[in-house]
């Protein structure tokens, strides 16, 4: 996973904090309106090395989604969605990062959802790095993607009246990056 043109990233192995990071969802709803959602357990590192190489992984707890209306997330977890009772876990792993300027990359992966395992590409930006007031480094990154939920094996629909679909197969992606290091 090299790194191809020279950047700014901060080398080390860094670790998500939860606290100031976010995993987010969105999705077409009646063709017309965006529905959001957010996953509230997570976990990633990131791992800049010296070499020129890079890797990503992360996991999130499928039963953390949340939209803000109950009925929906219940219906979201059930087995026409991410069915949580058998797959309890969505996780990614980088498999090739490539730098497209001093801080922006494009990022190669494989998710895991619902016992499937397929292709994603993100776009990640990085947004900087600071020292906390604890004395912790820390690096920001903003990383961005969308996939077909179908590929997955989501396929609850109904064509409406209009002849638009109740829900937009395309699910974009953001996650919003605060990361520790931790070496």
């Amino acid at each position: 996973m090299s790194i191809t043109a020279d950047t700014v990233l901060p080398t080390g192995t860094w670790s998500v904090d939860r606290a100031h990071s976010g995993v987010e969802f969105s999705v077409k709803h009646l063709g017309i309106a965006t529905v959001r959602g957010v996953f509230r357990e997570f976990e990633g590192t990131v791992d800049f090395r010296e070499d020129g190489t890079a890797e990503a992984h992360g996991s999130v707890s499928a039963c953390s989604l949340d939209t803000g209306v109950e009925a929906r997330d219940a219906h979201l977890r059930s087995e026409e969605f991410f069915d949580v009772e058998a797959h309890p876990k969505l996780s990614f792993e980088s498999t090739e990062i490539h730098a497209l300027d001093v801080d922006a990359f494009r990022i190669h992966g494989k998710l895991t959802m619902r016992g499937l395992t397929k292709p994603v590409l993100l776009h990640a930006q990085l947004l900087g790095t600071e020292t906390d007031q604890f004395g912790n480094e820390r690096v920001a990154l903003e990383v961005t993607g969308q996939l077909n939920r179908r590929d997955w094996g989501m396929s609850f629909n109904e064509v409406l009246e209009s002849g638009r679909l109740l829900i937009s197969d395309k699910v974009k992606l953001t996650i919003d990056i605060s990361a520790i290091k931790r070496s």
